[in-house]
């Protein structure tokens, strides 16, 4: 299908669920395709230890990762779509064409594009309601083994790696204290059955070490603009994602990038779209359809 000007049919920037899900729909359909993918396939599934709501008989995050990496090889076997291990900066929609470009400023043509590069974690500074010295190291909780987690280990954010790491250690009886913003509040519905969770609800925290540099001063002010102090034995950051959104997409007032914004040669996949669809099957069925999408609607301007 595509022109000989032109490197590819479709561009799938990110080799995750949702970038590996377009990547099998497009050369199902005899488009020529490049995925563009600066680390490992399916990188992100390596941090999730459970899976519990994806088919296919998963018990892991690496487990699903080797299967995407095994995917596109066997595309990449079958001359059906290749790897370029490059890293995406930017991406552009003209009538004829898009364009993106990589860090390393090569430019890379198709006729349309489907960007599936997710989200990054967020930290403390890039939040409203936690105030820490830079300095300080607050580590993900999804790292954090039983064994280090004490009865003084306190929870920045309630977002959902925090159910992913409770499914993951069901027989761990620790209990940890979650400082939980409003905006948590809907993702904690998930885990309001499990007691080794003590969610705290705040609406700032300062963190700071003490003299002696011995664990952590929590201080929070409550919902009600209480203040209270607490002695952290651990700090652990569990605050979600930020939009890993290219130069060139058009964001909402999140900072994401809803699909119906974007140019019409520019498709959106996966976690990028919305805060709220942040799961493995939905990003693989986005995947999907996105090629789907400009399947026919090629067609249709061909017809």
């Amino acid at each position: 299908m595509s022109t000989p000007s032109l490197d590819a049919d479709v561009l799938v920037i990110g080799a995750g669920p949702a970038g590996v899900a377009a990547a099998l729909m497009a050369t199902s359909l005899n488009m020529k395709v490049l995925v563009v993918e600066a680390d490992s396939v399916g990188g992100k599934l390596q941090t999730i230890g459970a899976l519990e709501n994806v088919s296919g008989n998963w018990t892991t995050g690496p487990q699903l990762a080797e299967a995407l990496a095994t995917d596109l090889s066997r595309l990449e076997q079958a001359g059906r779509c290749s790897l370029v291990r490059s890293r995406a900066v930017g991406v552009k929609g003209h009538s004829d064409q898009v364009e993106v470009l990589l860090a390393d400023t090569h430019v890379l043509t198709a006729q349309a594009v489907v960007v599936s590069t997710g989200v990054a974690a967020m930290t403390p500074s890039d939040t409203d309601w936690i105030s820490a010295a830079p300095s300080l190291s607050t580590p993900p909780l999804w790292r954090a083994k039983p064994e280090q987690v004490g009865p003084r280990t306190y929870v920045l954010g309630g977002d959902r790696p925090l159910g992913t790491w409770l499914r993951a250690h069901p027989k761990s009886s620790v209990a940890l204290h979650v400082l939980a913003p409003p905006t948590d509040d809907y993702k904690l519905v998930e885990v309001s059955g499990d007691d080794r969770i003590q969610v705290v609800p705040v609406s700032s925290v300062v963190i700071s070490r003490p003299e002696n540099g011995d664990g952590f001063i929590v201080e929070v002010q409550d919902r009600q603009r209480e203040r209270k102090v607490y002695a952290a034995t651990a700090v652990l950051s569990n605050l979600g994602s930020r939009p890993a959104a290219l130069e060139g997409l058009t964001s909402d007032e999140t900072g994401y990038c809803p699909p119906d914004l974007q140019h019409p040669r520019i498709f959106i996949a996966g976690d990028l779209r919305s805060g709220r669809y942040q799961r493995i099957t939905t990003a693989q069925g986005s995947g999907a359809e996105a090629a789907l999408a400009y399947y026919y609607s090629n067609a249709l301007q061909q017809a």
